[in-house]
């Protein structure tokens, strides 16, 4: 089965890096997925081939800035970001690069309503599965920052604790694997927030999870309910966190915490410590070189994805 590509809008990019030949992207962009009273929302689509047939493995990604900017666009870029979206691709994923409600001062915009808004576009593209060519029963996630605590919400979180727009209601989906880059894992404990381990750290994120009018009896359920961590279990998906050890705005601390609460229940979650590396794989003192390189993180990144596609292809 395959369609037209410019009777859906299809637009083909090739990115090459080098004069060696890369395939190229197909990508479908700007497919509304849900009306909110802020507007529409939008995902793209990024596919393996230019012509489409069967359904593809779908990665959601969920870009970073703090739940309060950033955009779906990176995914198409030269940064790591964009290469891994290319890699995905070429290991014959779907990469769905969703836009999400933001943070914003005076919106009224939660974390809460963040995770929603992307656990959506996973019912959207479930429901619609046949005509976007995507597998709803092999779905990953992947994430930066802001990002990767969603990708890893959307991997741990039941659908059921996130209902979000009643047309979409009632598409089911099945979640594969994740990868979070320096995404955090619980907001309770606020300590994890310490790059030098000072347990009297700002609460930099509180505004975004608690909203303009909760009463303070609710603040510790809402801070619980966008922690990944409070949704781990021994069933969970595989996860893979990737760290850096000078983060100073993502700690490392909370790769050890998820793995630490991983091991004691039996759950699948990997960690990779980058050394040297401050937040977005910068160079900490702006001179040493990160370790492992921003290739190996790539290459581990869509390894680890690829290589829990293969299981579900058994």
């Amino acid at each position: 089965m395959s369609i037209n590509p410019p009777l859906l809008g299809f637009v083909f990019l090739l990115q090459t890096a080098s004069a060696a030949v890369s395939p190229p992207i197909n990508l479908k962009p700007d497919i509304v997925y849900k009306m909110t009273p802020q507007g529409e929302l939008c995902l793209d689509l990024y596919y393996p081939e230019t012509e489409l047939s069967g359904n593809y493995p779908v990665v959601i990604y969920t870009h970073g800035g703090g739940w309060a900017a950033g955009s779906k666009k990176g995914a198409g870029g030269r940064a790591p970001i964009g290469r891994v979206v290319r890699s995905l691709t070429e290991e014959g994923f779907c990469v769905a690069a969703v836009g999400y409600r933001l943070c914003k001062a005076d919106s009224g915009i939660t974390i809460r309503d963040c995770v929603t808004d992307a656990k959506d576009a996973i019912r959207y593209l479930s429901k619609n599965s046949e005509e976007l060519f995507v597998d709803a029963d092999r779905v990953f996630t992947f994430g930066d920052s802001a990002g990767g605590q969603m990708a890893q919400m959307l991997l741990l979180a039941s659908p059921e604790c996130f209902p979000g727009a009643e047309e979409l209601a009632g598409n089911g989906y099945t979640m594969v694997a994740g990868v979070s880059w320096y995404g955090p894992c619980d907001f309770e404990k606020i300590e994890l927030f310490s790059h030098e381990g000072n347990p009297r750290v700002r609460d930099r994120f509180g505004g975004r999870i608690v909203g303009q009018n909760t009463a303070p009896a609710d603040k510790l359920r809402l801070y619980r309910e966008v922690s990944p961590v409070n949704y781990l279990t021994k069933d969970s998906p595989p996860l893979l966190m990737i760290q850096a050890d000078k983060d100073t705005t993502i700690p490392v601390h909370h790769a050890h915490y998820m793995k630490e609460r991983a091991e004691a229940i039996g759950a699948p979650v990997d960690i990779m410590i980058v050394k040297n590396a401050g937040h977005n794989w910068r160079k900490a003192d702006g001179v040493t070189p990160v370790e492992p390189s921003h290739n190996e993180i790539i290459e581990r990144t869509v390894d680890f994805l690829a290589n829990c596609k293969l299981k579900t292809e058994d």
